[in-house]
């Protein structure tokens, strides 16, 4: 697939390590777990301390998943620092249209939709590294060229690092539903957002979010249904059918069979006058 894609020449990923030999060795206090990989606070002191709608998860990165990120970062990583504007056409090195995905887990379905998509860019965002490692190791071994994975913040990416009308695409999939009421203000989905969202979004482009959280569904159809920047694809006015292009995952297959009803949200930014 990667031959079939018009991409610039790019440093070709160096051999994986040898099976059964250990990457791992011991760091000196204050070295970086990766030297060359995604930093642990890309923005650092730079932006005000808001309330953030992740909260980073710490969990074990497995070899193979250090392995890509060594090899794989610094041709297919983003530390999202908010010091510069990107270009994407540079960062993809075309000018295909991209989609930006905000919170991507292990990123299986995002490898998949840029396998079926490969004339789509997509540029995944999340602070989850072994995430990071295990999509880089996907798109790695798919020859997936149209993914670029971004660590950091995804509020500072939009209002910081994105032009204006940049992007054809946003997808928010499965995020934190913060389900205790104090936290509902840490819900991503917020009018706020969608005001940042829709100014970095070409008119056309495809917001969808999903949920396995039937109160979050409703708030985001509530907000997203009154926002003046966007309209909803479905006539009725509800939730949409899953579309084909987003895969059912194991995470959405074991809420699914625990009972829990997924609503997919299908609006789009609409041109003002």
């Amino acid at each position: 697939m990667a031959d079939s894609l018009n991409t610039p020449d790019v440093p070709a990923p160096a051999a994986p390590h040898a099976p059964g030999v250990s990457i791992r060795h011991t760091r000196a206090k204050g070295e970086p777990r990766f030297p060359d990989g995604p930093k642990a606070d890309p923005a650092g002191s730079h932006f005000e301390r808001r309330i953030r709608s992740f909260q980073p998860r710490r969990s074990r990165v497995t070899a193979g998943q250090a392995d890509a990120l060594q090899r794989l970062w610094p041709v297919w990583g983003l530390d999202i620092d908010g010091q510069r504007v990107i270009d994407l056409r540079e960062l993809f090195g075309n000018d295909r249209p991209v989609v930006l995905e905000i919170g991507f887990g292990m990123g299986e379905a995002t490898a998949q939709m840029a396998a079926g998509d490969p004339d789509t860019n997509v540029l995944a965002v999340d602070v989850h590294t072994p995430g990071q490692g295990n999509l880089l190791g996907l798109a790695d071994r798919d020859g997936l060229t149209n993914v670029r994975v971004g660590n950091g913040d995804a509020i500072i990416l939009l209002r910081e690092m994105l032009a204006p009308d940049s992007l054809d695409g946003l997808r928010v999939y499965f995020p934190d539903p913060w389900p205790k009421k104090r936290h509902h203000k840490r819900r991503l989905i917020q009018p706020e957002f969608l005001t940042l969202a829709a100014i970095r979004l070409k008119p056309g482009a495809l917001l969808h979010c999903a949920t396995d959280w039937e109160p979050y569904a409703e708030q985001m159809l509530d907000v997203l249904s009154v926002h003046p920047d966007f309209e909803n694809t479905q006539a009725d006015g509800g939730y949409a059918p899953r579309p084909e292009f987003r895969p059912l995952t194991r995470f959405e297959g074991q809420g699914l069979d625990k009972g829990h009803v997924v609503n997919d949200l299908l609006f789009r930014r609409v041109s003002h006058p």
